[in-house]
């Protein structure tokens, strides 16, 4: 990847994630065009792109991210409610990190290697990584619902769909560990996951939650260790 465009990424990620109080952040939600921080923040990244290139002669490029950056950050503001916070962050950064990418192949003719995006081998992974998150987990509900405990309104509550989520992770993760051959991480995995949940199953003295859980550890587990081990197989095979 060229250096010009790790520079570009460097300046947002320090600019945004850095240099950027909690109180700015409020003061734009709250006064949005009006918030004098909005204004401080996009100079603070325009200076970061002097300072990392360490030459006057981007200005262009400069004046380019902090207009683009003013103008997404601007927008943000204004259409920004409590309700729709959590998924305008990320749209925020999508759109900055694609005015970073505009910017860089503009004014430095930089081009991404998106070759990868006609392999086979790309598609079979991206595949069996969704499988691994919300068809894994619908199935697993089906496999494992007649076992379900019965609730007990006087038990501590968790978080709303952390288990599902915990187990979407912990698949993921079993499948990266296991197709970049890093075995051993499942084992540390699986240990974390066991001491955790030791503490809850101890304090609860219910055995069929116990056993509740610990058919959904290896259920879970063993899905994913399965999906991986025959993914390795299919791509070595195309490798030949």
């Amino acid at each position: 990847m060229d250096i010009y465009l790790i520079k570009l990424i460097l300046v947002h990620l320090i600019g945004d994630f850095f240099l950027q109080p909690n109180s700015w952040v409020k003061d734009k939600a709250t006064k949005k065009l009006k918030s004098g921080k909005l204004y401080i923040h996009v100079a603070v990244h325009i200076a970061l792109i002097f300072f990392v290139f360490l030459s006057f002669s981007i200005w262009k490029i400069a004046l380019s991210i902090g207009l683009l950056h003013l103008f997404i950050d601007g927008a943000k503001g204004l259409f920004q409610t409590r309700k729709n916070a959590r998924a305008l962050f990320f749209i925020d950064q999508i759109f900055h990190f694609s005015s970073i990418i505009l910017v860089w192949h503009l004014f430095f003719k930089g081009h991404l290697d998106v070759s990868y995006l006609h392999d086979i081998r790309f598609w079979i992974l991206i595949s069996c990584a969704l499988f691994l998150t919300m068809p894994t987990s619908i199935i697993m509900k089906v496999i494992i619902a007649k076992w379900l405990p019965e609730s007990d309104d006087e038990s501590p509550k968790s978080l709303q769909n952390a288990g599902k989520y915990i187990g979407i992770l912990e698949r993921l993760l079993i499948f990266i560990f296991i197709t970049t051959n890093h075995f051993e991480a499942v084992g540390f995995l699986l240990a974390a996951k066991s001491i955790f949940r030791f503490g809850d199953l101890k304090e609860a003295h219910d055995l069929k939650l116990t056993e509740y859980v610990l058919i959904g550890t290896l259920l879970s587990f063993g899905i994913a260790i399965i999906v991986a081990l025959t993914i390795n197989t299919w791509i070595g095979r195309l490798l030949l």
